[in-house]
């Protein structure tokens, strides 16, 4: 009896270990950002999706390494399975070949998103832009244009911007009056550079240099600048959370985008698909906006995003139309040179 009894102990105890081996093997792991936007992702996705599939999935964090990725693919043991990149990793992770290309015919197509989103090897989760704000309790009637950024006339008073020429030659180019959509067919000339820098150099004395994302509306709020470029979400949450009434100003807006990506060597490449085509419906991108202010990037998603909320996205119709698309090929291309310029300028 007792030997019955641990036999039928043993195989209790080997059934289980096998529904839990088969369990995890069909759990995901998946990577992004942290923070408020990981927790929309949380809320938008992961939750709804382990309530459907009764997939688990455990989440991780990065800073958006993309040589931690490779050196995952590398080693032979890739053990995230869908990763949140910015556009620079997607490209690059095409390149260099550690990222999987993605069948967009799993997803409707290339057409289905918004135009310039989508990557060989990422598809388009949210749209997201660099802008600048004023305060709008100090200054009444404030610019409705990029070129308001630079008219130190009518808008006496410092000016905060990222410490990167990235955003900030496009954005000098523009209220320079260079149409959006040939801002990197003239940056590819010297002489586009130099009409670039020589636009800043009108309001050089006038700037205040951040670093982190955080510090624009600090600068808005103290008053040392009376307008900053700042990432929506920032401007977005300062105004809901702490109360402000920072203006964004829309036009010459500068989208870019995070996407999912597939490091190869995952072991299940069709239920990383299943949760990324679940992830990209259009009720699941729309859910998102109700808890961070990022636009969907999904085209028939943005019907569905309620007016009071679609009005402080990006990608609301009225606020993108004269917006600017990131291009990370050129970036990839030009960063090295043109940061080295940018740096030689702060200092002189």
């Amino acid at each position: 009896m007792q030997l019955k009894s641990l036999t039928m102990t043993l195989s209790a105890l080997a059934l289980a270990a096998a529904c839990s081996t088969a369990f995890a093997a069909d759990g995901l792991t998946i990577t992004s950002w942290g923070g408020a936007y990981q927790t929309s992702q949380d809320e938008a996705y992961y939750k709804p999706y382990t309530a459907k599939t009764g997939t688990k999935i455990t989440q991780e964090e990065y800073n958006g390494e993309a040589a931690r990725i490779r050196a995952m693919v590398e080693s032979g043991n890739t053990t995230w399975d869908a990763v949140d990149v910015d556009a620079a990793t997607a490209q690059q992770g095409c390149d260099e070949g550690f990222l999987t290309p993605i069948d967009y015919s799993k997803f409707g197509g290339e057409g289905a998103f918004v135009k310039g989103s989508t990557f060989e090897c990422g598809i388009p989760t949210i749209i997201y832009s660099t802008i600048y704000a004023y305060d709008a309790d100090k200054i009444k009637d404030g610019p409705k244009t990029i070129a308001g950024l630079f008219d130190t006339k009518t808008w006496p008073g410092k000016r905060a911007l990222q410490k990167t020429p990235f955003g900030n030659l496009e954005f000098a180019l523009m209220a320079d009056g260079v149409p959006a959509d040939k801002v990197y067919e003239t940056l590819k000339t010297k002489e586009g550079v130099d009409r670039a820098f020589k636009k800043l150099d009108t309001i050089k004395k006038d700037i205040v240099w951040w670093e982190a994302g955080a510090q624009p509306p600090q600068l808005l709020a103290s008053g040392e600048v009376v307008m900053a470029t700042a990432w929506n979400g920032r401007i977005f949450n300062a105004n809901k959370v702490d109360k402000k009434n920072f203006k964004i100003v829309w036009d010459g807006q500068l989208m870019d985008y995070d996407l999912w990506a597939i490091p190869k060597g995952v072991k299940n490449l069709d239920a990383v698909y299943k949760f990324i085509q679940f992830a990209s419906s259009p009720e699941a991108q729309a859910a998102q906006t109700k808890y961070i202010s990022y636009g969907p990037a999904l085209l028939a998603a943005t019907p569905l995003v309620a007016p009071d909320i679609l009005k402080d996205l990006p990608t609301a119709p009225e606020n993108a139309k004269t917006a600017l698309a990131n291009d990370p090929v050129f970036w990839g291309d030009n960063k090295e040179e043109l940061l080295k310029r940018f740096n030689t300028w702060i200092a002189q």
